[in-house]
């Protein structure tokens, strides 16, 4: 490591830069500043792909789901075609919201409720009431305002406006591994739910992709790996896993998942017992089990207010071990979130201490370099050590 200022001089220097950027967190102030997150709200997140849904969760004509970010709402609907199309969910005539379920079906027609201007699931303007009295109305200009979308691996994501790479493209270093679970066949389990954490979005992302507090600070997965928990970084996207170990856990919930967890057909034999997590670039996530799949997105609310967007998804199978196993993995999980909650907000509040800038990464900290990275490219005050302007 190569640091080109003293860990111990950083809190006495005013607004300095490192030159060996990689040795380094972000510092603490874009934990917590709201014009930085603005900023971020423009260069990151109306630029970066988001997760309607799963093909599986709109399978009719007319089904839709609706995606809640950055005050925009998107609806991704099934034609009467079959395609899936992503629209915002605002009516061309007066701005109204269309439709206010969180999933539904709306038929072969969207009709706006304030004044019946009727769209079809293709988008077109179909419908206007008292149309004469719009003269100049050219309806093939005001059919619904279409949203960028890419359908990956079954999984719909979409972006508010045009950014660098595909998802396709993001996911390239791993999508050989992502395709052995045949994601496009997936089907959801339960519902979306939204966990609020009073901590700002970076850091529910740093923790997803921190591989040294496994074993510190989450005991069960621990008993579950061992000390067989691996980190990788590409450019876009982080992997995490671990395999389940052959000795019995001392916890029951654990060790019950291990006795049950059945044969997956057609997983490869390295497969069957290793839970693999995936993060792409900036918010969304995949936990990838051998018996379900967890979709997971850390969406930003404001500087210090994050919500957790989650559902999980599976291949269908009766199988009573089956059953049990997703069961016991819902246990397990549970108590490694409430785990995650409680280190990411002990963080969010030592972030606000007038001691902390930054603190030193070691060199096995890939996926943190990576996503520091990034961020600096991005948005070049992220070099700062305290925010521009301030002493």
């Amino acid at each position: 490591m190569n640091a080109a200022i003293r860990p111990d001089s950083l809190a006495s220097t005013p607004s300095p830069t490192l030159r060996d950027e990689d040795a380094y967190s972000l510092p603490a102030w874009i934990y917590s500043d709201p014009d930085f997150f603005e900023r971020e709200k423009q260069a990151i997140f109306r630029k970066s792909w988001q997760v309607v849904c799963h093909v599986s969760d709109i399978p009719r004509s007319g089904d839709y789901h609706s995606f809640e970010f950055l005050g925009e709402s998107i609806i991704a609907v099934r034609g009467d075609d079959g395609q899936v199309r992503s629209f915002h969910n605002v009516c061309r005539h007066r701005a109204s919201r269309l439709l206010d379920a969180s999933k539904g079906n709306c038929g072969r027609r969207i009709t706006c409720p304030y004044h019946a201007w009727t769209y079809g699931t293709d988008g077109r303007l179909v419908a206007v009431p008292n149309r004469s009295a719009f003269p100049g109305l050219v309806v093939e200009k005001h059919g619904l305002a279409p949203v960028e979308q890419e359908i990956f691996m079954g999984f719909i994501f979409v972006r508010l406006e045009p950014g660098e790479v595909s998802v396709r493209e993001m996911a390239a270093p791993y999508a050989h591994e992502m395709a052995a679970y045949r994601m496009e066949d997936l089907v959801p389990q339960g519902r979306v739910t939204l966990r609020p954490r009073s901590v700002n979005w970076k850091n529910v992302a740093d923790n997803y992709s921190d591989g040294l507090h496994i074993t510190v600070a989450h005991p069960g997965l621990t008993r579950l790996f061992g000390q067989g928990y691996g980190i990788e970084a590409a450019p876009w996207i982080d992997k995490m896993w671990g395999g389940l170990r052959d000795v019995p856990s001392s916890n029951w919930s654990e060790r019950r998942y291990q006795n049950l967890l059945p044969r997956v057909e057609g997983l490869a034999p390295e497969r069957q017992r290793l839970w693999t997590y995936f993060k792409l670039w900036p918010n969304v996530a995949f936990d990838i089990y051998p018996d379900q799949i967890d979709f997971m997105q850390f969406l930003p609310v404001s500087a210090t207010e994050t919500i957790i967007r989650e559902i999980a998804y599976v291949h269908p199978d009766s199988r009573r071990e089956m059953r049990a196993a997703r069961y016991l993995n819902w246990r397990i999980n549970r108590k490694v979130n409430i785990e995650d909650k409680t280190l990411i907000e002990r963080v969010q509040a030592g972030m606000g201490s007038s001691s902390y800038t930054v603190g030193p990464l070691s060199e096995g900290e890939v996926c943190l370099r990576s996503f520091g990275r990034r961020m600096r490219e991005l948005l070049p005050e992220s070099r700062e050590l305290r925010k521009p302007g301030k002493t």
